[in-house]
């Protein structure tokens, strides 16, 4: 049986475990799309200082991470990434069922994200979660698929 996950917020002394894990998590993304995933570029001390951060706890170890940037009534999910010893434990549905209530709690109405058009079983999850293809832009040299999922305040 798998320990207990726990979520509370990142801290600033997480920042370097969490960039380990989002590398672990996007590095067999590489070869696919042909470049760095744009959230192996970005620096997670920065990230955990200007974002909303949460973290998944197991034991000791974070296995997974959420960051959220509130964007007025819409809550933008920066990133969501779980280690990859650790999926299919139900880790990404709870961090994204956290975004979403999170997301109702501070009034946003709805929750927008993007992807990689490439990263397709990630766009299947977000299908089968009820998001829906907004558009597709290129944007920093990134084919990126836009969705979003209207949520209901309490």
């Amino acid at each position: 049986m798998d320990a207990a996950i726990r979520l509370r917020r990142a801290m600033p002394d997480d920042a370097d475990e969490v960039a380990v894990l989002v590398a672990e998590a996007y590095s067999p993304y590489i070869a696919r799309i042909g470049r760095v995933p744009a959230p192996m570029l970005d620096d997670y001390r920065q990230v955990v200082q200007d974002d909303e951060v949460f973290v998944a706890i197991q034991d000791t170890r974070i296995v997974g991470v959420l960051v959220l940037r509130q964007e007025g009534s819409v809550m933008l999910l920066v990133n969501v990434a779980v280690l990859p010893d650790c999926k299919g434990q139900g880790i990404g549905r709870r961090l994204m069922a956290f975004c979403e209530e999170h997301a109702r709690a501070t009034g946003c109405m709805a929750v927008r994200l993007y992807t990689h058009e490439r990263m397709v079983e990630n766009i299947e999850i977000y299908r089968k979660a009820g998001y829906r293809e907004t558009h597709r832009a290129t944007e920093d040299g990134f084919a990126r698929l836009f969705m979003k999922k209207t949520i209901l305040l309490p």
